[in-house]
């Protein structure tokens, strides 16, 4: 199914794929405040909100598995950017890896090589914005998380999880793309402008936690501002990094427009603070003394999050792009988290 506003042929758009979650949202709406020149054309599996509709050119709702409409995007449009959100999330990819291997693996290849098609077409390389995860990195035991502070970006490249090992695949995929793709023709094809932004645990106001593996911390919130008690799946002293919502999108933008003549790398750690589980429950209950918090560690979810840095190095994308984010631990609980979720709760009432 197709929704037009503006049929165009070969028009020079930006695509997002997966366009219809919360990250999606924020970039169409930030894209149709600055009115830019290129127009935002959409692909989701389930379409887009109707709230939505009228800030971009086209929605697709179609599968980035489907080649026939990978084919028809390649010659109805001048492509000059992709930011491919569409993804199997963690939880669900445990529970299904081969499928979360042809959506997160597979989909990425056929949306690269749409970049490369596009990029002979128009004679300049297409930029490609990829969102990864922290899940890329496994910590070997507690002992060297703890040891180490901050993880840069080419350590502990050992994944536990099937969505772990899809992005860090997809990160060198892209990197292929961008430097290798085709080194063995007599005609190289225009690599594509591979950017990649490597996502702590991000953490959303907006919208209800749906089981993910850092989803305790904002479930925590969720249940106190409710009156419910909650059990956490996770130790007190488990420590992972955090990013609020609103700064993931931020990244995003900032990484899309950066001038490539700065850029040193092709993927880059962003963070905004690093708290552990009790730390987080110690801040719910100062703003909500009756919270009832207890620890009930889930074994297979709790060595997901131990195998995961306590903390990320993000120098190089403050260096190379200027990132810096909105929110740290106090603003981000104060600012964002604890009013937009209490006005979110009473409207239940």
């Amino acid at each position: 199914m197709f929704v037009r506003r503006r049929p165009h042929l070969r028009e020079k758009v930006t695509l997002i794929t997966g366009a219809n979650g919360e990250v999606g949202h924020g970039l169409i709406q930030h894209l149709y405040a600055l009115q830019d020149a290129s127009d935002v054309v959409v692909l989701d599996l389930r379409g887009l909100d109707d709230s939505m509709r009228g800030m971009v050119n086209r929605v697709i709702v179609g599968d980035i598995l489907d080649n026939e409409l990978i084919n028809l995007l390649l010659n109805e449009y001048e492509i000059d950017t992709i930011i491919h959100l569409a993804a199997l999330l963690s939880t669900h990819s445990e529970f299904n890896p081969e499928t979360a291997h042809r959506v997160n693996v597979q989909g990425t290849i056929n949306l690269l090589k749409l970049a490369i098609e596009q990029g002979k077409s128009r004679g300049l390389p297409v930029k490609f914005i990829f969102p990864s995860s922290i899940a890329v990195y496994g910590m070997p035991d507690l002992e060297t998380k703890a040891r180490v502070t901050a993880v840069k970006e080419e350590d502990f490249l050992y994944p536990i999880t099937m969505y772990g090992c899809n992005k860090l695949y997809c990160e060198h995929l892209g990197r292929y793309y961008a430097q290798y793709y085709q080194q063995l023709s007599a005609s190289r094809s225009l690599g594509v402008d591979f950017r990649c932004v490597r996502f702590p645990g991000l953490i959303s106001a907006q919208t209800l936690p749906t089981g993910g593996t850092s989803d305790y911390a904002p479930e925590m919130l969720h249940a106190a501002i409710r009156g419910k008690p909650y059990a956490c799946f996770v130790r007190e002293d488990a420590r992972i990094p955090f990013m609020m919502m609103p700064d993931a999108i931020k990244s995003l933008l900032m990484l899309a427009d950066a001038p490539q003549e700065q850029l040193n790398h092709y993927v880059y750690n962003v963070t905004s603070f690093s708290l552990t589980a009790q730390e987080i429950a110690e801040r719910v209950q100062q703003n909500f003394p009756d919270a009832q918090i207890t620890f009930e560690p889930d074994t297979a979810r709790q060595a997901i999050v131990d195998s995961w840095p306590a903390d990320i190095d993000d120098s190089a994308a403050r260096r190379e792009w200027n990132w810096s984010p909105e929110y740290d631990a106090d603003r981000a609980f104060s600012e964002y988290l604890i009013p937009i979720i209490t006005e979110l709760a009473s409207h239940e009432k």
